[in-house]
């Protein structure tokens, strides 16, 4: 049943990559494929399956609550995605900072663009959907249907 789950979860990332195969560059893994697509990076993701819910754990440093999007596409596939840039940090007072002052290095970039499919089982509740973004890490909880009840068995008395 895991493995069902796991297939379940990653059947659109095995599609892009099918489609967008990953190169590694020195910022991390980026999809080939143009300007637009080399600016695009992969969210890192853990995903619980619990008896009541789903719950998908993402890291996103450096970005806040207002910077994410989380929907869900064509009735089943949940997105999280970002377009926002991390802000660099202001040098306009402490100890050597002030006026006139410009970064020689900038190794804490983030990507331009980052995006992340999963493709939700069949009982995953798509209208009990919440997020929550904190130190860095996204939380998102897909609440479950509840299951069907059983089919229950009647003796019918022979007359």
């Amino acid at each position: 049943m895991a493995s069902l789950m796991d297939h379940l979860f990653t059947i659109p990332e095995t599609m892009e990559r099918f489609i967008f195969p990953t190169t590694p560059t020195h910022s991390g893994n980026h999809r080939g494929g143009g300007a637009a697509a080399e600016a695009s990076a992969h969210i890192h993701a853990d995903v619980l399956d619990c008896p009541k819910e789903y719950v998908f754990y993402l890291d996103v440093p450096g970005l806040s609550k207002s910077d994410i999007q989380v929907t869900v596409e064509d009735e089943n596939t949940l997105v999280i995605k970002s377009s926002a840039k991390r802000k660099r940090e202001e040098v306009d007072g402490g100890v050597g900072e002030g006026e006139g002052c410009k970064y020689i290095r900038l190794e804490r970039r983030s990507p331009q663009k980052l995006m992340r499919r999963f493709r939700l089982p069949e009982n995953a509740n798509v209208s009990a959907i919440s997020a929550k973004c904190e130190n860095g890490v996204l939380r998102v909880v897909v609440e479950k249907h509840p299951p069907p009840p059983k089919p229950k068995s009647f003796q019918v008395a022979i007359s």
